[in-house]
Order: structure tokens, then sequence, then C-alpha cells
């Protein structure tokens, strides 16, 4: 059986000779193990038939016929337990590689069997590791109706391993199921495992919380938007498959959200980077700060979980260019015009009745967009308190009474009085007032509220006067425009309670918990590391503009006592940065960062594998402030930890586009002069690469002594270095710069040629080995060397001859005319570090 899938690879590249031979004579003998009394014979052509099928070596038509059927034969009740366990897991293995069709038909039915065989535990249990592999193959409609219900009960199984393994498995299932399934059943029957009398249980579903949050995610709530300008998406991707990954959705269509795709898409969040829609009609975009919603489950939201399709008339009346877009971009002239200061987090109203039919759009952000667009909820001011009746103010003010010690809230409650006041006024007012509304309010049911009582004709706007003051009581708890595309919070905000309408708010609040000290008693000693790790996952899930929910969270991980927490965050820190902007970022984030880069060294690993990427989305004056302590990262903890230091090589190759050339030359030069002396080779190996590129960015500037003033150092420090190793990598400098074309080759024979020349006459061997590689290969590669009307041909092929009559005979054979070696780059790496 080991031999079999090497013999099927044999017929395979040989099938024209015997085409029939692997289907007639070897899958036979592998179905027929499968079922040998012997266990070893059963595993090896268990793991025969997956590397078949892996490598596509069976037809379609013998799994259907051959492998299927004996498969499920083998998970029949008069089947041994070990036979009956191992076929249901070879079936749910193989689901994948066979696809959809034959899982359904073939595989599917028998998998619901046996997920409810009641007399053996371990084949429930493997069904149940093996659920959410099944789902996503067989899709949404199979799932709902068919797995669901056995999903439900596995899940309250008699035997802790089954429900465990649920647990594992929850977002997987979750992934294949619509967001009304997700939100109503799944939410419900989660909270049931977290809170489970096992903890083992308990902790496989802590473990999965955080995946299973981030399935919650939709474009409408996530609040990725993206710069037209820049033309480039922000990359929020996290550690590991499960984050929270983005779906792209066209301009034109407006998204429901529980029609989102429930499978995320591989690789990061994007976004349609369009200007234009089809019919070339310019398409309005609104800043994120709009997508404001309220807060608490008796609020109206900014956009409602299930949206009604729009009318036709309705879809008539709507310009082309105002699309529905679930993630909005930002286009430069249109930002100040449709920008609406009515978005705002406001105390809830109590017990208002959401089952209601907003206008259409109701699934995109907030704002208004012009004539002959309609509204997408109710706004503030006027129109929202016309649609509470006077009972429903009379409680508000109740519940606000006992916090009147509260300027704020007082404030509120003086203003909800005189509108309460004001409201009386409406049913007597003159036909000739209702003509004076506005446009969000002549759009007809739109945000109406069904049971509060009130016509539309009644719905008239409250007097001027109440607007106003509704207006600047609530207008602490409003996104400040000016903070643009990050989505800012005002000092004030941060009192915020910690509600939202994005994920069902038991689930977040369980999460929340995972920071309870008690919770490493009962449940999991490294629960706070799972918080952790899928926190940018919940952030992304939730948005920006709930970041208040999870900021005293991140804050209380970030000064966790176990440094493997504080290391999970410093790992992903950059990419919640993404997800937050650059407002939120410098106010919560950069503070955490700037702790991490003193802990210790397992710490600042994570910070500095992304310190390029968290840099770049700091504002220019704040990211200089990090020049200063770019030298710090030269000491570690353990001298030995050569690999943090060529990490800094690395990370300091990317930050060059960061800074200014003076910046450059001030701060990095040093740095990068010190790697290049480094005693591990690979460290110096890499700063070799940073060196060349320092040049190259200091030699475009203007004006371009930066670029000299390094290069006589190089050859001060370098080329006349007492040691032989300094004067190596000098060699090593010059041949970077020659083959990534750093400098223009007159500028290089003029600047680094005659000083890398004399190194012909170095009384080390090793020196004048790389030297003859490099002009061999690399220099006279060139065509402004190697053509005969240059001037500087003479030296270099006098230099050469010198070379080839050396008494060392590696140094004449790398001077020869066609050495049999290979390029530099790759022979120094291949060659022993004694010599290179």
């Amino acid at each position: 059986m080991e031999q079999v899938p090497h013999i099927a690879l044999f017929c395979q590249e040989n099938r024209p000779a015997i085409p029939y031979a692997f289907s007639k004579y070897l899958l036979p003998i592998v179905v027929r193990y499968l079922a040998d009394q012997n266990n070893q014979v059963r595993k090896t052509s268990q793991a025969a038939l997956l590397a078949l099928l892996e490598q596509e070596l069976i037809e379609r038509f013998d799994v259907e016929t051959k492998v299927c059927p004996v498969l499920v034969g083998l998970t029949a009740p008069d089947s041994t337990d070990d036979v009956k366990t191992e076929a249901v897991a070879i079936m749910c293995r193989m689901a994948p590689m066979v696809g959809k069709d034959i899982t359904e038909r073939l595989i599917l039915p028998r998998f619901c069997e046996m997920c409810c065989d009641c007399r053996m535990f371990h084949v429930r249990k493997v069904c149940a590791a093996n659920f959410g592999d099944i789902c996503s193959v067989v899709g949404q409609q199979a799932t709902e109706e068919m797995l669901l219900p056995r999903f439900f009960q596995l899940c309250s199984d008699n035997v802790w391993g089954v429900r465990k393994a649920c647990a594992e498995c929850f977002m997987a299932v979750s992934c294949a199921t619509c967001q009304e399934i997700r939100r109503t059943k799944l939410s419900a029957l989660f909270i049931n495992l977290i809170s489970d009398p096992s903890r083992w249980v308990r902790q496989a579903a802590f473990q999965s919380l955080g995946p299973f949050i981030s399935t919650f995610a939709n474009p409408s709530s996530s609040g990725q938007y993206f710069k037209e300008e820049s033309k480039s998406s922000e990359d929020a991707s996290v550690e590991d498959k499960n984050r929270t990954r983005d779906q792209e959705a066209p301009e034109d269509v407006q998204i429901r959200p529980e029609d989102a795709p429930a499978e995320p898409a591989a690789g990061p969040p994007r976004v349609e980077l369009e200007g234009t829609l089809k019919d070339g009609t310019e398409n309005p975009r609104r800043p994120p700060g709009e997508a404001a919603a309220l807060v608490g489950s008796s609020v109206l939201c900014a956009w409602s979980s299930e949206p009604p399709q729009e009318a036709a008339g309705d879809e008539k009346d709507r310009k082309p260019g105002h699309s529905r877009s679930a993630s909005r971009l930002e286009e430069p002239g249109l930002l100040d015009q449709e920008y609406n200061s009515f978005h705002f987090w406001r105390t809830p109203l109590p017990e208002i009745d959401l089952d209601m039919e907003l206008g259409q759009g109701s699934g995109s952000p907030l704002g208004p967009e012009g004539p002959g667009a309609a509204p997408q909820v109710s706004v503030p001011g006027s129109a929202s308190l016309t649609m509470a009746t006077r009972k429903e103010l009379e409680e508000l003010i109740e519940n606000l009474e006992p916090h009147v010690d509260d300027p704020d809230v007082r404030a509120q409650v003086d203003v909800l009085a005189a509108a309460l006041r004001a409201s009386s006024l409406d049913a007597c007012d003159e036909p000739g007032e209702a003509a004076r509304r506005s446009p969000v309010q002549d759009e007809p049911a739109a945000g109406e509220l069904p049971g509060c009582g009130l016509s539309h004709e009644a719905s008239v706007p409250l007097i001027s006067d109440a607007v106003e003051d509704v207006d600047s009581a609530l207008c602490y708890m409003r996104h400040d425009p000016d903070l643009g595309s990050d989505g800012g919070f005002s000092p004030d905000e941060e009192r915020r309670p910690r509600v939202q309408d994005v994920v069902p708010q038991a689930l977040l609040d369980q999460y929340l918990s995972m920071t309870d000290p008690s919770r490493a008693q009962t449940v999991d000693t490294e629960i706070a590391k799972h918080c952790a790790y899928s926190l940018p996952g919940v952030a992304l899930t939730l948005g920006r503009q709930n970041w208040h929910c999870l900021r005293e969270t991140y804050e209380t991980l970030a000064s966790d006592m176990q440094w493997k927490v504080r290391r999970t965050l410093a790992f992903s820190i950059h990419e919640l940065a993404v997800i937050l902007g650059d407002q939120l970022t410098a106010a919560d984030l950069v503070p955490i960062f700037n702790g991490f880069l003193k802990d210790l060294d397992e710490v600042r690993i994570g910070v500095l594998k992304h310190l390029h990427d968290f840099l770049k989305l700091l504002h220019v004056d704040k990211r200089r402030e990090y020049l200063y302590q770019l030298q710090e990262f030269l000491v570690t903890d353990n001298s030995r930890n050569w690999r943090f230091r060529a990490e800094l090589a690395e990370q300091l190759i990317l930050l060059l586009e960061l800074y200014s050339p003076r910046d450059v030359y001030d701060y990095l030069r040093p740095i990068a002069l010190s790697l290049c002396a480094d005693k591990v080779s690979s460290v110096r190996w890499i700063s070799y690469k940073l060196v060349s590129e320092m040049v190259r960015k200091l030699h475009r500037a203007a004006p371009p002594s930066f670029g000299v003033d390094l290069i006589h150092e190089l050859v001060e420090n370098f080329g006349r270095c007492p040691r032989w190793s300094g004067r190596q990598a000098f060699v090593f400098v010059c041949q970077t710069v020659i083959e990534d074309d750093c400098l223009p080759m007159d500028q290089f024979a003029l600047h680094l040629m005659p000083h890398l020349l004399t190194l012909a006459n170095d009384r080390v061997p090793n020196v004048r080995v790389l030297l003859a590689k490099t002009l061999r290969q690399t220099l006279l590669e060139k065509e402004y060397f190697s053509a005969s009307a240059s001037c500087h041909q003479e030296a270099v092929e006098q230099t050469i001859v010198a070379l080839q009559m050396d008494r060392d005979s590696d140094v004449k054979y790398f001077a020869s005319t066609h050495p049999a070696g290979t390029r530099i780059s790759e022979d120094a790496l291949s060659t022993a570090s004694s010599t290179y």
C-alpha cells in the first residue's frame, strides 16, 4: 500500500501505453484494504487514497462508482467500531477534494445519519470535528436545510468531547449560513457552549468566540474606507485564517447585510476603487464619519438589519450617481458639499419598535444626497423628535433625571422638555407650515416608526428654536467633521456605553469578559492571549465607529502581566491601526506602541517586524519622533540575538521612503553603517542592501551632497579599513550598488571605482577573490564599462590582468575570462562564512 501512490503516478505518466492500469488493477486494491483487519494496513490504505485524490489521479467516475459506495458500506451498522469511525473520517476529509456535487449526492445523507449515531460517541465526535469542512463544501442551502438541525443536536450532546468539537468548528459553520440565522440561532447556541458545565468545552468556545464574531462582518459596518487619490487598499489582514476579510462590493448595488457572502474571500480586505459607475456618471462619495450607528437595542440604527427591497418607483426617482455601495470612497471636491453633521451617538430612546420599514438605501451610510435621493434614516433634531410620542419623551426625561448632576445630561433634559412642549403644537400647525419642511421630511414614510401613533401629516417639524437646542445639546456626541475619514471621537464620547448593533450584544459582552482575571482560573490560563489574538478581527467586524467598545479591553491586554499576551498585540498593532485610521491610532494606539518599544525583546520583535507598516500610517510629524528611538533597536537583552538586528536592517530599507534625505542621512545612516560592521554575516549582508538603497535615495536628492558625503564615509570607514572584513564589506557594497543600479555608472566610476580598484593589491586573498568576482561577473556586464570607447575600460582591464597573474590560485580562477562560478550575490551566501 505504501508503494501504490508511486505506481499510480508512474501509470499516469505512461498513460498512453497503459491507459486503464490504475483504474482496473490498483484502485480496487486500495479500496479493498480500507476494510482490512490489520490497523496499520487500513491506515496506510487511507493515506494512499487521500494522496491519490489530492493528486487527482482518480477519475471522477471511479470516485462515484468504486470509492464512495465502499466507504458508505463501511459505515453500515454491522461494521466494527474502528472501521466505521475511520470511514466517516475519510469521507469528511475527501469531501473538499471530490467537490460539492458528489458530496451532496453520495456523502451528505450518510454523514447526517452518522451525526445521530446513538451507539458510538466516537462517530459523533468525528462528525462534529469535520462539520465545518462539510458545510463549506455543500454550501449555504444544504447547510441550513440538512446540516444545522444535526449541528444543534451535536452541540447538546451528552458527551463533552462532542460539544467541544462543535465549539472548535463553530466559525466554519457560521460562514456557511446567512446573517439572519447567524444572528438569531447560532448566537444563542454559542452562548450555551460558553456557559457549558465542562471546562474544556468553555475553553474551546472562548477560543472560537473571536473568530465567530468576525463572521458578522460586512462592508457596511466594518468601517473600511479608502482615499481615492491613494489608489491603494488598507491592509487589515491579521495573523491567521480566522481573521475577518472584507468582501468586494459593486459600486451601484445596495448590499443587504444578510446577503453578504458568508465565506470570507482570501486575502486582505479590498474595495473596488472605481470613480465612475457603469453609465459613466460620477459617483459622489461620503466620508466614513457619516456611517454612524445609533446606540442600544431600542434606538434608530444607521442601517437596518433587514432593509426592505426598494420599490420600483423609488428606483426611478433615485439619481444614478447616488450609489448604495456598502463600502464608500472619499472623492476630492465632494467631501465638503456632501458632509452632514447629523451623524452622532446619542442617548437611547426607550422602547421604540425597530421592526419598521425604512426608506430606500437604509443599508448605506447616512447623509443627504441632494435632490432626488431618498434619505437613509430619520435625522436628529426636528425629524426624529416629531416621531416620538409625548409618553415616550416623558419616559426619556424620567430616565435622564437621576443623572441631572452632569451638566451635559441636564442640558439634554432641558432641551427634551422644550421639545415636549413644542410637540404639542404639531396638532394645531397651520397647513402652510408643512410646505416649509426640509427635503428630508418631505419624503413619505422615510424613517417613520410604526407604533408611534403619528401620521405623515402630523410629522411636521418642531419650532426652529427647539431644533437648534437639540442640535447644540447633542453636539458633544457627534462625530467631528474635521476628523474626515478617520471617524475620530471627542473625549466626551469615550463615556458611551459599550453597546453596538453589529453583533449580538451578549457575544460582545462575553468577549470583553475574557480579560477578567477570574476567567483564567475557571476557563483557561491563556484566555487573555486568545482574546488578544482575535482582537483585530473583532475590531474590523465592529468597525471604527464602535472602537469605544474595545478600547478599554485593548488597554487591559496591553498591560497584561503575561508577555505572550503583549507579544500577540505587538504583532498585530499595525493591522489594528489600518482598521481604526490615523486619528484613533494617534490617540489610542501610539501610547501602547511606545510602551511595546521598551518591552522585552520577545515583545519588541513584534513591533519591529511591522515597524514600517505602523509608521507609514502616522502623521509626518508624529513619524519623525521615532527617528530618535531607532538607535535603541541595536541594543537587545541578548547580544546573540542577531535576528533582531537583521530584522532592523530589513525594516530600515522600507523606512527610507518615509523620511526626507536629511533625516535619512542624520539618523538612519549611522545605524546602517553600524550594521555593516556586525559580527554576524547574515546581518551584514542585509545591511549592504540597506546602504546601497541609501546611496540611491541620497544621490537622487537635491542637492546630492548627502549622497557624496555618504560615499566618502564608505570609502574612509570600509574601503580603507585596517581590518580585512571592512575592506571586504566595501567590495560587497560596491557590488550591490552595481547590480541594483543604485548609481549611474559614470557617478560610480567617479566616486567608487578608483578606491575599488586599489584593492587589487590587498594583502588578504579573500578581498582579492571578491574583487575579481565583482569585476568579472558584475562590473563588466554593464555596457558602460564593456564599451570600447569608455575611458574606464583600460583601468578595469589592467586590474583584471593583474588579478589573473595573482599568486593565489582562487584569485586567478575568478579573474579568468569565463569562470565556472555563479553570480556574486549567490556565491557569497553559499560560501563559508569564514571567507565572506
